[in-house]
């Protein structure tokens, strides 16, 4: 599968917001967004008029971008929240919260969303007891997300035991037990994503 392979901070630029792609350094000084809060490339700090089409494709980009997805990958999830009750948009940012992936990276696991993907695929996780190496794994209400106990002793997860972690209201994690479960489904209202799902909805609706 392709991945994007140039330097990440170009795509925090280019949406104008930290996206959080690269941990701990997006918290830092050394953030390129409070470096250069313009878009890229010799163009970048030219003020453009951006149309309504210019609006929804940034937003889908920006979600795209947030949760590491390529656009493939993208569009079936949007599909197969059109297929849903409710809204769908709030049923796209549901399937996206609930990736194994993003799981992982919201119990603490791991510093970003990248991280947590190469984790999992390492094998390093298990749900409900099983062992898991599918970052798109799709989670429900109840399912306990751990750290393989021949991982535990790695220094990362070291690391992790000494953190004070802060999860969503849907989770609930024990830090010590490095252990975290989906206590339920998230509603839009717990979802931190700063996208405007509409958008997206508007976008692939033509």
């Amino acid at each position: 599968m392709a991945r994007y392979t140039d330097a990440n901070c170009r795509l925090c630029r280019r949406e104008g917001q930290k996206l959080f792609l690269k941990g701990e350094r997006c918290y830092s000084a050394k953030c390129a967004i409070e470096k250069r809060n313009y878009a890229p490339g010799q163009h970048g700090q030219a003020r453009k008029k951006v149309s309504e089409y210019g609006l929804q494709l940034r937003e889908k980009q920006k979600a795209k971008r947030f949760y590491g997805l390529q656009e493939k990958q993208f569009r079936n999830l949007f599909d197969k929240a059109a297929k849903r009750q409710g809204k769908t948009g709030e049923n796209l940012l549901i399937l996206l919260e609930t990736r194994l992936d993003n799981v992982v990276y919201r119990l603490g696991f791991a510093s970003s969303r990248k991280e947590a993907r190469q984790l999992v695929v390492h094998g390093h996780f298990t749900v409900n007891g099983k062992k898991a190496t599918a970052p798109a794994m799709e989670l429900k209400a109840g399912d306990v997300v751990k750290v393989k106990e021949k991982s535990t002793n790695s220094p990362k997860f070291k690391e992790v035991k000494d953190m004070a972690i802060t999860v969503p209201a849907w989770m609930s994690v024990e830090v010590e037990k490095l252990e975290g479960k989906v206590v339920a489904m998230p509603t839009r209202e717990e979802i931190d994503t700063p996208v405007a799902e509409h958008l997206i909805v508007e976008l692939y609706s033509k």
